[in-house]
């Protein structure tokens, strides 16, 4: 079976070595939780996603295009782990996170050390273009975490405000790998901007199916997780399902969210009258239209094996478990 990943393995190879070369340093402590950091990679999308749009542009792939994949990992490692810290989170991928064993300040100066990495491989490369792209991502994130922050005080998140969200937080980070995989062969602004307008769209089914797996039936107690309420997260589903309800029943709706959100019964009836007023659904159809926008953006470019590979992960992001 294809995976999206075929024609880029000798790249992705590369990139490790090239990437602990960048997560090294002479201070003993800092090495320790850098080393660290490389054992606990995820499935490398991100670099995956700058080296499909470099090969989609057809000019070769060069150093620069590793560096962008450099960039692209540093900066997204740093908000991560700063993430935890804000959000008191103990794990990571399945592995304890930074901020668990080495406290909260040493967490934050791991995370200010990876973002100074990040300009100074840029400055040193003279990548001005390619750090463009990531600090726009990195601002839009911040953006993002601080409208949910505002509204999620008074959970009165509508649609609209919903998608801004997600494009700014989730969205705005694959548009800026893909922006830097095309950038850095020297592709044109116009295949520039394609690439980035797939990314986008691609980021926003990526945060829906994350909205979606909220309701997947698991282990065999044909229960939802629920997780997304239990944090007073309000999501596309929900969302929706709100604007179908009448008056009283939304109001009982967003106070199980804000009162009742530690009852399993509770957010469990909750779950099954978003699923019974359509928010499931609509949910799917939003996020495969945003995935059929994504590919529609492949279009700007002659068939090739990223073109389809591209495909392919778009056809992943809508279908993955988790």
């Amino acid at each position: 079976m294809k995976h999206y990943t075929d024609p880029i393995q000798a790249d992705l190879q590369a990139f490790e070595s090239h990437f602990k070369s960048t997560l090294r340093s002479p201070i003993p402590l800092l090495d320790i939780i850098l080393r660290y950091l490389v054992k606990r990679k995820g499935k490398q999308l991100r670099p995956a996603l700058v080296f499909l749009t470099a090969r989609l542009t057809g000019l070769p792939i060069t150093e620069r295009t590793h560096r962008g994949a450099a960039l692209v990992e540093l900066m997204h490692t740093a908000t991560l782990i700063h993430d935890d810290v804000v959000d008191d989170s103990p794990i990571r991928r399945g592995f304890f996170s930074i901020n668990a064993l080495w406290k909260n300040k040493g967490a934050v100066l791991v995370g200010d050390y990876l973002l100074s990495r990040v300009l100074l491989l840029a400055v040193e490369h003279q990548d001005h273009d390619l750090l463009y792209h990531v600090s726009s991502s990195v601002k839009a994130m911040s953006e993002g975490e601080l409208l949910q922050l505002e509204k999620a005080r008074r959970l009165d998140i509508v649609e609209s405000v919903y998608y801004e969200i997600i494009e700014k937080k989730t969205a705005s980070l694959m548009a800026s790998c893909c922006g830097v995989g095309a950038a850095s062969t020297g592709a044109d602004a116009a295949a520039v901007e394609a690439v980035r307008r797939f990314g986008l769209a691609l980021g926003m089914a990526f945060q829906i199916r994350d909205d979606l797996l909220d309701y997947r039936q698991y282990d065999q107690t044909g229960k939802p997780n629920g997780i997304d309420i239990k944090e007073h997260k309000m999501t596309l589903p929900l969302i929706y399902a709100l604007q179908q309800a009448d008056p009283a029943e939304r109001k009982s709706m967003i106070r199980t969210v804000k009162k009742d959100a530690d009852r399993p019964d509770r957010v469990q009836a909750l779950m099954d009258r978003v699923v019974a007023l359509g928010g499931v659904s609509y949910a799917e159809a939003t996020m495969h239209r945003y995935k059929e926008e994504a590919v529609e953006h492949l279009n700007h470019f002659p068939d090739s094996d990223a073109k389809e590979a591209l495909r392919l992960l778009a056809e992943f992001v809508v279908a993955r478990k988790k």
